[in-house]
Order: C-alpha cells, then sequence, then structure tokens
C-alpha cells in the first residue's frame, strides 16, 4: 500500500533499498530538474565530495548510490537514484534526497512528486510513499524533498520540502562541499590571476606626474645614448674636455695630463688656424722691410697752375 505523505511527517520504511523517483509534468517554460543524494555522518555533514552522487558524480565510490538517466513515462518526466540502505557504512547517519532545477525556480515546475520504491521489488510495484513536493516560495532552484535516517537497526523517511535560492551550489555548501563554480575564460586566465611560473610582462600604471612608470616585474636597463643618425659615440679619453663654444664663455681646462702615448688634448679656444663659426679667416702677410729710398724716384710733373710764373 502507498502512504501519501505531507510536509513535516515520517514512516519507517521496510525495505533494504530504496529507489527514489522525481517526476513533473513537462511545460514549454517547465525548468529541466535533477535528482541527487548526499550521504551524512552523525554531525549532518559529507565525509568527502565523494559523498554528493549527481549528474555529474553519478556513482559514489562504494557503488551503494547511483544516479539514473532521466526517462519520459506516461506521467510525465522522471529523474532517479538508489541508494542500498542495508549496506551502507555505519558513518552514514542520513542520506537526503534532493531536487534542483536549472532555467528558473520551483513554481515554473509543475506537479512534483517524489515517490519511494523498493528497489528489490517488481519494476511496476507501487511505490511504497509519495510525497507532492511544494516549494514554500516558489523561489527555490534548490529543494530537500525528504531524508532517510537510521532508527535504531532500520531506516525511516521524513517529508520535508524545504528550499534554497542558491541551486545546486548551494545546497551543496550548505553540507559542507566546496564547489568551484567558476568557469574558465577561453581568452585566458581569470582577472587577477598570476602565473605559476615564468616571468610576468610589466604593464604600464598611471604615475604620479601623469606619465606612466612601469609595474612590478625585471628591470629594463635604459638604451645607450647614440650619435647622429643612430651611430654610437665613441668613449672618450680619461684627458678630453668636452667641446664648448668659443663666442665669449670660459673655457674648462683639463685636470688630468693626458697619458704617454695617448692623444693629445682636443683644441677648446679657436687657434690661428682654426675657423671660427665656420667661416674662412684671413692670413696675414709675413712683415717687410720698408723700401729704402730711390734716388731716381721723383715727382710726376704738376700742371701749370701749380708752376709759378
Amino acid at each position: 500500500m502507498t502512504h501519501v505523505m505531507v510536509k513535516g511527517s515520517n514512516i519507517p520504511l521496510d525495505a533494504s533499498g530504496i529507489r527514489a523517483v522525481l517526476r513533473w509534468s513537462p511545460a514549454p517554460a517547465a525548468p529541466d530538474v535533477d535528482a541527487s543524494v548526499l550521504l551524512l555522518g552523525p554531525d549532518g555533514r559529507v565525509r568527502s565530495d565523494a559523498d554528493f552522487v549527481f549528474y555529474n558524480a553519478p556513482r559514489h565510490p562504494s557503488g551503494l548510490a547511483r544516479h539514473l538517466p532521466k526517462q519520459r513515462v506516461a506521467e510525465g518526466l522522471t529523474d532517479t537514484v538508489e541508494i542500498d540502505l542495508a549496506a551502507l557504512d555505519p558513518g552514514v547517519d542520513r542520506v537526503v534526497v534532493a531536487a534542483s532545477c536549472d532555467g528558473g525556480p520551483f513554481r515554473m515546475v509543475p506537479d512534483l512528486v517524489l515517490a519511494l520504491y523498493d528497489a528489490a521489488g517488481p519494476q511496476h510495484a507501487a511505490p511504497l510513499v509519495t510525497f507532492d513536493v511544494v516549494p514554500d516560495t516558489g523561489q527555490e532552484t534548490a529543494l530537500i524533498c525528504g531524508e532517510l535516517y537510521r532508527k535504531g537497526t532500520g531506516w525511516k523517511f521524513r517529508a520535508l520540502g524545504q528550499g534554497y535560492a542558491t541551486g545546486l551550489v548551494g545546497l551543496a555548501t550548505e553540507y559542507g562541499i566546496a564547489v568551484d563554480d567558476s568557469e574558465p575564460d577561453p581568452a585566458g586566465p581569470p582577472e587577477g590571476a598570476t602565473a605559476a611560473a615564468g616571468p610576468t610582462a610589466a604593464m604600464p600604471v598611471q604615475g604620479p606626474t601623469g606619465g606612466y612608470t612601469a609595474a612590478a616585474g625585471p628591470t629594463v636597463a635604459a638604451p645607450e645614448p647614440s650619435g647622429a643618425y643612430g651611430y654610437p659615440l665613441a668613449a672618450p679619453y680619461p684627458s678630453h674636455v668636452p667641446a664648448q663654444p668659443a663666442y665669449g664663455y670660459p673655457q674648462p681646462v683639463s685636470a688630468v695630463p693626458p697619458p704617454p702615448q695617448q692623444q693629445p688634448v682636443v683644441h677648446q679656444q679657436p687657434q690661428g688656424s682654426y675657423p671660427a663659426y665656420g667661416y674662412p679667416q684671413p692670413v696675414a702677410a709675413p712683415p717687410t722691410a720698408p723700401p729704402s729710398p730711390d734716388a731716381r724716384f721723383a715727382l710726376p710733373p704738376q700742371g701749370p697752375q701749380f708752376q709759378n710764373a
């Protein structure tokens, strides 16, 4: 005989294994529903992540809890989990039967029912228990439909219907499972992540003066100065005095005399043979002795106006 449960009620189960079936009616806007189970210890939490059996982890390592494929039946769609209660480790104190939906809250799922069958009974036998799962607010995306718990040497079932608006992730976290629900970025690592190995490229950041300064990363040496048209300048010898303009400014004098067998000091002041500002300079004629008087030299004849009458 089938027992119809109401929220908060409980009933003993006379079965060594249970097949828990979630059933709902299909609808154009109805989200998909998934069944799952969590095997809990005495502290009300899973012993490891393997104690969470759902569509992405459809089989417990012990093989005593399994998620079965969805099916379409005359009454609608179903999703099923099976638990071998009699063979479970004594460390499992409770088994939570849960439902989650993807694509909308449970208010959009019509006629949601949980039915418990004897896993060892005939395939088409009537269910031991049915429970119409009605969410409290309708905004839930995960529901604890009921729980199987130890009572003495047997097991009992309690109908619950409690929900979460945080979906399967919130449900798993509630029972001690660390869930990483972030998806990898196909373009590269997530923002703020750092590479595990290898150099990190330094990106420019805004400096205090409005320019850009290098962020953390290897320091890049400044390029050496180069001469005109990209040719590098030769290194000056120690006694070299840099050339200065020759238009009235005092000229520096090298304090270090040139070492032997080394290039002479570069002239800094314009010399007689050095043109100033690039213009050619006149060269003075060598001095000559004044000519001696010549007795034969005579003035030209003067005009009649200068002659005496």
